[in-house]
């Protein structure tokens, strides 16, 4: 039986949270707090057969399965399949580190500073880190148009000012609008003809919004614009970085 491969992952997860799994009392075998002294997370317990123990565990923002042999001497990384080549290391992983940080990586969008794009009601959200002065999300704008006008979808624009020396201000315009639903409708219509004019002076409360999701997309694991997040059929979040090509559009926002 092959006991291990390179770590199959799905999401992009970063170290925010404690996850449910580990009693803080529980003492670890020796090899497990050897990689812990070494930077490793362990965030839970689980099965494992052939007299393993498995453990789920984070390092450098991604999740890992160690896998401690029967003599409590070792331990093993990466992925264990059975006899059948079946992925026995999926399941346990996505229960404990991927799904939790999922959940956690959706609730801090939802609590970021952003705009509505669509109707509050649409059954589809998705989420898109924004700059002002990118080509690329309008683009994509224009790409949701109709999932967005058919009201089956709502964009929810995560402004972020890091491409151009006026991106921030032009983002700050945007946030402290009359209307900021409106302001951006405008903006992106207009595309490279927007007049939208940066804010001279940034007001300390929206730099502070700006800043924290300029922070949460890095934390999020991605440094270009447009960042997508996205839920798929079976509610796994999903990221699409960069503008998706026509043919992915239907993962992004559903089947028309």
């Amino acid at each position: 039986m092959m006991r291990f491969n390179s770590l199959s992952i799905w999401l992009t997860v970063w170290g925010l949270l404690a996850l449910p799994g580990m009693s803080s009392a529980e003492e670890l075998p020796i090899p497990i707090k050897a990689l812990e002294a070494r930077g490793v997370t362990i965030v839970g317990q689980f099965a494992a057969p052939g007299g393993l123990k498995g453990y789920a565990a984070r390092y450098n923002g991604q999740g890992m399965a160690l896998y401690l042999t029967e003599d409590g001497q070792h331990v093993l990384v990466g992925t264990l399949f059975d006899a059948r080549g079946e992925d026995l290391t999926r399941a346990p992983m996505d229960k404990l580190v991927y799904e939790p940080m999922a959940k956690e990586m959706w609730a801090r969008m939802e609590k970021s500073t952003w705009i509505s794009d669509g109707r509050d009601d649409a059954p589809r959200v998705v989420y898109l880190f924004d700059d002002p002065n990118c080509p690329y999300c309008n683009l994509f704008w224009q790409q949701a148009r109709p999932w967005v006008d058919s009201g089956k979808v709502q964009l929810r624009h995560i402004m972020v000012g890091m491409l151009s020396a006026d991106s921030a201000g032009k983002a700050a315009a945007l946030l402290i609008a009359h209307q900021p639903e409106a302001a951006l409708h405008k903006h992106e219509v207009a595309g490279k003809a927007s007049t939208l004019k940066p804010l001279p002076e940034i007001p300390a409360d929206i730099q502070e919004q700006l800043d924290a999701n300029l922070a949460l997309m890095g934390e999020l694991g991605t440094a270009a614009t447009p960042a997508i997040f996205y839920r798929d059929g079976e509610g796994h979040l999903k990221m699409q970085q960069g503008l998706p090509p026509p043919e992915g559009l239907g993962d992004i926002f559903g089947r028309r």
